[in-house]
């Protein structure tokens, strides 16, 4: 039989029933004749409240070694929720075992809770699974060149997954949430939207980065790399549902596009609440400004999204981007003691009340008018738009926090997502 990968979220393993639930669902799997590889979050909260503790005891601080011991707390959560189904596992007559991510190893570089994945010796995991083990990884983190535990960031079991799969060539990598797939948008925002059984991963890309929660980023990044097969489900279907059955419900990442994918003009409405705009009002409108500005922020780690430069006016401009709401006092001081002195900018502003919300869909490629039908919408609810992005695939907009909602029903109500005959086949 194959090799799986399944990754459960910290709603999944939030309680000891539910990890109890988690095995009984992973040992159907394992009696089925497949090798398990299991990749757990902590459980519901754990991190919050680890990191919590951290804040109380001391402010958030910039230098590294404090980034460190964040990394060393955090890791802990996902210990737990490992041992733990490996116990409720062996109760349930499977042999398992767990190991932290510095055991396998996972090894990464030294960007303390931002760490990216370099390689994943799987050797170790093998020989249990080749002794009819199943193996649970810790999900989330790794282990730098220097022997530092290290965290991926948050959500970042997902992409541990995803990595695992693909260094030790799973056949599929089931990604087990409190969600039965990927909707047309948040169904606690719009009550109409539909779950797609199919989504290619150019939009599940797009989708994850303007801010769809259902799976981080990089770990679509890392599927896509190496060509992962993916599938988003329930962990919260009744545990000893028919194995055929599970292992094809849910939503299909695919890396194939197939003609029915081609009358979608748009799949899903994405959106992001945490992001915030800031403004360096009055630079010189010279070559490398948008360098002299985005250099130091790059190298402080933090991500840049939408970017706007004005118009040139008596040799001055103005550059506004977005960056993470969590990053935004950070970056404003780094502005105001960096860059304005040294460019002589008049001033920096910021407004963290602000949101981002988008169109994704494969369709769009060979559609004219989508981007007129999104601003036509929205000016007829009387929405203002602030800064806009596109790319083949996408238009994204960033409009007042406060229209959000509003914004995603009229969108999702313009390019028809209300019908269920949206929901593609698989």
């Amino acid at each position: 039989m194959a090799l799986i990968v399944h990754k459960y979220g910290g709603t999944s393993m939030g309680s000891s029933e539910r990890i109890r639930n988690v095995a009984k669902r992973v040992a159907k799997w394992a009696r089925a004749g497949h090798q398990m590889v299991v990749v757990p979050s902590a459980m519901s909260g754990e991190t919050n409240r680890l990191l919590g503790l951290a804040s109380e005891l001391a402010p958030s601080r910039a230098d590294k070694s404090y980034y460190r011991e964040l990394d060393m707390l955090a890791a802990t959560g996902e210990q737990a929720s490992s041992a733990l189904l490996a116990i409720a596992l062996q109760a349930e007559g499977v042999p398992s075992v767990s190991y932290t991510g510095w055991q396998v190893p996972v090894r990464t570089d030294d960007s303390y809770t931002k760490a990216r994945i370099e390689s994943i010796d799987d050797q170790r995991v093998r020989a249990d699974l080749d002794a009819g083990r199943v193996v649970i990884v810790t999900g989330f983190q790794g282990i730098d060149p220097n022997g530092n535990i290290t965290t991926l960031g948050r959500g970042g079991s997902d992409t541990s997954a995803v990595a695992v799969a693909a260094a030790m060539k799973a056949a599929e990598c089931l990604i087990y949430t409190d969600v039965d797939g990927v909707y047309t948008t948040d169904p606690r925002v719009v009550s109409a939207a539909q779950r797609l059984k199919t989504v290619s991963f150019e939009e599940m890309l797009e989708m994850a980065s303007l801010g769809s929660k259902v799976l981080q980023i990089r770990s679509v990044e890392f599927a896509g790399k190496y060509k992962v097969p993916m599938r988003v489900l329930s962990s919260f279907t009744p545990w000893d549902i028919a194995l055929d059955e599970e292992a094809k419900s849910g939503t299909l990442i695919t890396f194939e596009e197939d003609e029915k994918m081609e009358k979608a003009l748009v799949s899903g409405i994405a959106f992001n609440r945490s992001e915030a705009k800031i403004s360096v009002r009055g630079v010189p409108d010279t070559p490398g400004i948008a360098y002299q500005i985005l250099g130091p922020v790059a190298e402080a780690n933090i991500d840049v999204d939408v970017i706007l430069q004005n118009i040139g006016k008596d040799g001055k401009t103005d550059f506004s981007f977005t960056v993470n709401q969590g990053d935004f006092n950070r970056t404003v001081e780094l502005l105001r003691e960096e860059v304005v002195p040294k460019l002589g900018a008049d001033e920096v502003i910021g407004n963290p009340n602000i949101c981002k919300v988008s169109i994704v869909g494969i369709g769009m490629r060979s559609h004219v008018g989508v981007a007129s039908t999104m601003f036509r919408a929205l000016a007829e609810e009387g929405i203002n738009i602030q800064m806009i992005s596109t790319s083949e695939i996408k238009t994204s907009v960033v409009i007042d926090e406060k229209y959000l909602e509003l914004a995603v029903r009229a969108l999702h109500t313009a390019f028809g997502l209300d019908s269920a005959e949206v929901s593609k086949s698989a």
